[in-house]
């Protein structure tokens, strides 16, 4: 590929990125999440996501491999652009903080962006303008796009010049951000879905203190969840969320649990299909008779008493905690006919090429800062988010966390049991909103899903078409 863009082929050859709807912020309602909210095999003749990727080994070092050095007495500035607000803006600030305070030779300038979406179309008008930052927050739907443009630097040498082992980092999540072995995408943010509930109202509907272990047996539960006031629902047993709260991050599991798949890895779309639709007609029903309500902020709907429970991120526990006036459970999602589905979902950091080697070297440092094993658990015990370094999860002071506050044990035993999200949702551009706004049609105007998901794969195929011919361009 040719490495020199003009403006105008970049933002062609990014599918529309600068041009993406301003979502709300994944770390406001979750976040992929994401998630990400949120893994396949090797590359094979047709294209594959990146979660598919052959695992990283640890990286060799080599004497060509740069050093993390800068002239004595001197201070490299690298301009990080950040995505979160809220309580998660706040823990994405502290980690810069902790990184300034911790050293001398490296400062870095802490840049809010807006959410996941509005960074994106931001660093694609910076590549055009040649004002990008040095590193970058990119979400798991984001990333893989500026990966096909070649514009993400590859880690792999600085991991070995700064003897960091890449295989403590946890498996499936280190994985996504790999192509034919290189690392581009690190984990930092990263999350799973959960199923959340009112523990008040569970025991006042004299529930069992858990989870349902499928929908089925949560169809059985919705009538003691429901309350009403005359014709008036005051109570919801469920809540949807809209295609800007990622819907269709939080629908993925769901199309698993009935057998189905937005998509094979080489693209070709499934949503259309039978067990997919199946999944949609049970978030039909729900809303159609009543037990569950979409809403515009999800976990507002939760914390303020409008649902008893909900799917939502990993990474909105702390917040959530902190603002319900009733205990939180937290639990796996419930399993469907065709069994167990959850995926990952939330962000990672990663590098931009064409910087000075000094800036490369000195953005590492922080990359490397904010996902060693000491700050990864920080960072999830003051958020939500999993701890993304094995050793950070198996340390005593993270079990000790987890005795004290089990909620945020459940991503992290729920993870084994995760898989990549298909291709449609995170490496066509707009394949989160062109599902997401298919199953608002869905839960805010009740069209039938069979209809709507035709019309959503129609659409993808037509959105696919670019990115595999720019893949087989990227990786031959």
């Amino acid at each position: 590929m040719n490495k020199s863009l003009t403006r105008r082929r970049l933002l062609v050859a990014l599918g529309g990125l600068s041009s993406a709807a301003l979502l709300a912020a994944c770390g406001g309602t979750e976040a992929t999440p994401t998630p990400a909210p949120a893994a396949g095999s090797a590359a094979q003749a047709s294209p594959t996501p990146a979660a598919a990727a052959a695992s990283p080994t640890p990286a060799a070092a080599s004497p060509t491999a740069p050093a993390m050095v800068t002239s004595p007495g001197s201070t490299v500035k690298v301009v990080y652009w950040g995505s979160f607000s809220g309580n998660l803006g706040e823990a994405e600030q502290g980690m810069v903080k902790r990184f300034n305070e911790s050293q001398k030779d490296v400062v870095v300038d802490y840049q809010y962006q807006g959410n996941y979406e509005e960074t994106a179309q931001k660093l694609t008008q910076a590549l055009a303008a040649g004002t990008t930052p040095d590193i970058v927050l990119l979400s798991d739907v984001w990333w893989f796009k500026f990966y096909l443009n070649d514009v993400l630097l590859p880690l792999n040498d600085l991991f070995a010049a700064n003897k960091i082992d890449t295989k403590d980092y946890v498996d499936p999540l280190i994985e996504e951000g790999t192509r034919k072995g290189v690392v581009y995408w690190v984990p930092f943010a990263r999350s799973t879905p959960l199923f959340y509930y009112n523990k008040q109202v569970w025991q006042e509907a004299g529930l069992p203190d858990r989870g349902p272990q499928t929908w089925a047996e949560f169809l059985e539960w919705v009538p003691k969840l429901l309350k009403k006031e005359g014709d008036k629902t005051t109570r919801y047993a469920f809540a949807h969320p809209s295609a800007a709260s990622y819907i269709a991050w939080l629908f993925q599991p769901v199309v698993w649990q009935h057998g189905g798949r937005y998509s094979d890895p080489d693209f070709t779309i499934r949503i259309q299909e039978d067990p997919a639709v199946e999944a949609g007609r049970l978030y039909l029903a729900s809303v159609r008779d009543g037990w569950a309500v979409p809403t515009k902020d999800l976990n507002a709907e939760f914390v303020n008493g409008g649902a008893a429970a909900m799917m939502a991120s990993t990474a909105a526990l702390r917040g959530i905690t902190n603002a319900a006036k009733f205990p939180v459970g937290t639990a796996f999602l419930p399993e469907g006919p065709k069994g167990f589905g959850c995926c990952t979902g939330g962000a990672g950091l990663a590098i931009l090429k064409n910087k000075p080697k000094e800036i490369q070297e000195a953005a590492f440092k922080y990359l490397a800062f904010a996902t060693d094993p000491e700050n990864t658990m920080w960072w999830s015990q003051n958020t939500g988010y999993m701890p993304v370094r094995k050793s950070a999860t198996a340390s005593q002071d993270m079990q000790n966390f987890y005795k004290e506050n089990p909620n945020f044990k459940t991503a992290v035993e729920q993870l084994p049991k995760t898989r990549p999200q298909d291709a449609a949702r995170v490496w066509i551009p707009n394949g989160d909103q062109i599902i997401g706004k298919g199953l608002e049609r869905v839960t805010v105007q009740q069209e039938d899903p069979a209809g709507v998901f035709a019309d959503v794969a129609k659409t993808l195929e037509r959105e696919a078409k670019p990115v595999v011919e720019q893949l087989k361009r990227r990786e031959g």
